[in-house]
């Protein structure tokens, strides 16, 4: 068989998480150490891994508390390499040093099992039921896979001059940042997303550091239940 589609073949190199193209993750295991996973994120594995359910209580419980229930992860151990993905979405690794970054937990892919996380509070963010339990705050040293609907931009926050983004199209943030939910408009008729009055909310960022905000206003598809 001939075809261009033969030239996708499996990449190789030994980085615990590498991109075996923009949509799709590729990490390996060497049987020593764990990665945790969006549950469901598996498209393929070769050799002898093993996906288990992963939660606070049974993880690792060193660092910041980790909040039950935010982050619906596996764990994946063994040996070989194991190929992650979720709805075709691009996909983004991040070494952190330890450092800090705050993301909205539905664009987290993977992380090192060295990280540890929490929740943080947003001013205001009682407001829209869910904004404040979705945003964590990540630490420590390790690698952390993020997820955006198309490819993402990256701005700039400066002392004195203020950075909004809509609420649903911000993935992450520096840490240290000062943010507030607001209110971009009076309308009360505007368009509900998934059921919530997130249509004209925004956040506002001011302080020094970054905002990664994606070409979308819509959070990634939840993983449907196998009935």
């Amino acid at each position: 068989m001939q075809s261009p589609l033969l030239a996708h073949t499996a990449g190789t190199g030994t980085d615990r998480f590498a991109l075996q193209n923009p949509q799709m993750l590729r990490v390996s295991l060497d049987g020593q150490s764990k990665v945790l996973a969006r549950s469901g994120a598996m498209v393929a594995h070769v050799g002898k891994v093993a996906f288990t359910s992963w939660s606070p209580q049974t993880g690792n419980r060193r660092g910041p508390r980790r909040d039950a229930g935010v982050l619906d992860m596996m764990s994946c151990s063994g040996t070989g390499t194991v190929y992650l993905a979720n709805l075709a979405q691009h996909l983004h690794v991040l070494s952190l040093r330890d450092e800090r970054l705050v993301v909205t937990n539905s664009y987290v892919l993977a992380l090192d099992t060295s990280l540890a996380w929490h929740t943080v509070a947003i001013e205001n963010g009682d407001r829209i039921a869910g904004v404040g339990s979705r945003c964590l705050e990540f630490s420590g040293t390790g690698s952390l896979v993020l997820m955006t609907s198309g490819r993402p931009l990256v701005l700039p926050v400066e002392p004195g001059r203020y950075v909004y983004g809509d609420a649903d199209a911000v993935v992450g943030w520096s840490s240290g940042l000062e943010v507030q939910l607001q209110a971009q408009s009076s309308n009360t008729e505007a368009w509900r997303r998934r059921g919530t009055a997130t249509e004209g909310w925004e956040l506002a960022f001011t302080g020094r550091g970054h905002v990664i905000v994606q070409p979308s206003e819509l959070l990634p598809p939840r993983r449907v239940p196998r009935g």
